[in-house]
């Protein structure tokens, strides 16, 4: 059924609407990072008097940001890697090889999008005091990778059992093994999840708070979501650096999220067209 003039342009209207809503607080954090604390203070609505560099110098000498960007690409891209290896092989296995216990192992990494990871925080505290990893970035890795492969088995297994077994089986007659078969022939053609599976893990893992503020302590291993806690002063903050650094913070987030954006829509709608 044809949409109609009217109802086609209502529904860019308001297309708009929210997309102004969505970008318009990204819009003042930009802004406020140019303003002087008191210009905040003052008119936090308001456009800045005059731009200037001022609070990004001072956020650059105040703290060290420089190692917080530093440990949080460190963590976010290593965290990513491991996942997209390690899910996309037990993917692989699950959707593609008949088993005994096939069904069982699949709704044991369900098990892990019904349980939250927080919950168990002293057992993780504990193990990681066992392994001598705390205070270390590789503790943090190791959690994003346990909590992130869950739900990338969920997505990337539903893409593999879409691929029609005809291209494993002229793969392997042309000579593949099976590694030849995921790597060459399958992996490319699950492009839009593997990218879904990336940004949905880089953004949790590049956001998270909790983890880092629980297992390191030394201000230069800190990633930014806890570095960023010293900028609040006991009786006051420091609004104009606070800005600058989650502007800084933030665009890694809006790279990763431009480069890949293709592969995430499909990857979102892929169930749909199928």
């Amino acid at each position: 059924m044809k949409t109609s003039v009217g109802a086609r342009s209502l529904q860019y209207l308001f297309a708009y609407l929210f997309g102004l809503i969505a970008i318009y607080p990204i819009f003042l954090m930009i802004v406020s990072s140019f303003k002087t604390n008191a210009e905040i203070l003052a008119a936090p609505l308001s456009l800045p008097a005059s731009f200037g560099f001022e609070s990004y110098v001072s956020l650059w000498e105040s703290v060290p940001f420089a190692d917080f960007f530093w440990n949080s690409v460190f963590v976010s891209v290593v965290s990513v890697l491991l996942i997209l290896l390690f899910s996309a092989l037990a993917a692989f296995y699950l959707a593609r090889y008949s088993f005994k216990w096939n069904g069982l192992l699949y709704f044991f990494f369900l098990i892990g999008l019904m349980i939250p990871i927080k919950l168990g925080i002293v057992p993780l505290f504990l193990l990681m005091k066992q392994l001598g990893l705390l205070n270390s970035l590789w503790s943090l890795i190791l959690i994003n990778t346990a909590g992130g492969i869950p739900i990338s088995v969920f997505i990337l297994t539903g893409f593999f059992r879409t691929l029609p077994v005809q291209l494993e089986e002229a793969a392997r007659i042309d000579g593949c093994n099976d590694f030849q078969v995921f790597w060459r022939v399958l992996l490319p053609l699950i492009r839009p999840a593997l990218g879904t599976v990336m940004i949905i893990n880089f953004i949790q893992a590049w956001n998270d708070f909790f983890f880092p503020l629980i297992f390191i302590q030394e201000d230069v291993k800190k990633t930014i979501p806890a570095g960023m806690l010293s900028l609040f002063g006991e009786y006051e903050t420091d609004w104009s650096m606070l800005f600058a650094g989650l502007t800084l913070s933030a665009l890694p987030m809006i790279i990763v999220f431009l480069l890949a954006s293709k592969q995430f829509m499909e990857g979102l709608t892929a169930g749909a067209v199928k």
